[in-house]
This record gives structure tokens, C-alpha cells and sequence, in this order.
């Protein structure tokens, strides 16, 4: 899903990957942040597998609108 959002005007994308074990501490459970892939959009957060592609394209175009 993520690389062809790169294609899109305007959208810059940032990928942060992280070791799977730092989900799973207390310093990241603090941030708020899920556990699963997600992506975040200025102070919205997303998790990939609650999305479909076409509600995320949807919240990027809105983001840009509002921008």
C-alpha cells in the first residue's frame, strides 16, 4: 500500500521500521502509538489493517484539502 503513495502529488512518505521486540515495551506503549503497522497522518493515526486502501487515499486527499 505504502510505496505507490509515494507517487501521489504533495505526499511525502517516511517509513520508520523498528525491531519488533521495541513494540512491545514499556517506552512505546507510552507514546500511544499501536502496536500494529499504521500510518499517521499530522496527529492521526491509522492502523493499516483496520483501512481499506481507498480510506486512506480518502484521509491523504482531505489532509491535502485542508492543507
Amino acid at each position: 500500500m505504502l510505496p505507490g503513495l509515494g507517487a501521489m502529488e504533495q505526499v511525502t512518505v517516511e517509513v520508520i521500521s523498528k525491531p519488533r521486540d521495541e513494540y512491545a515495551t514499556a517506552a512505546h506503549a507510552a507514546t500511544g502509538l499501536p502496536k500494529a503497522p499504521a500510518i499517521m497522518i499530522d496527529d492521526t493515526v491509522l492502523v493499516i489493517k483496520d483501512i481499506k486502501e481507498e480510506e486512506l487515499i480518502a484521509a491523504i486527499k482531505r489532509h491535502l484539502e485542508e492543507g
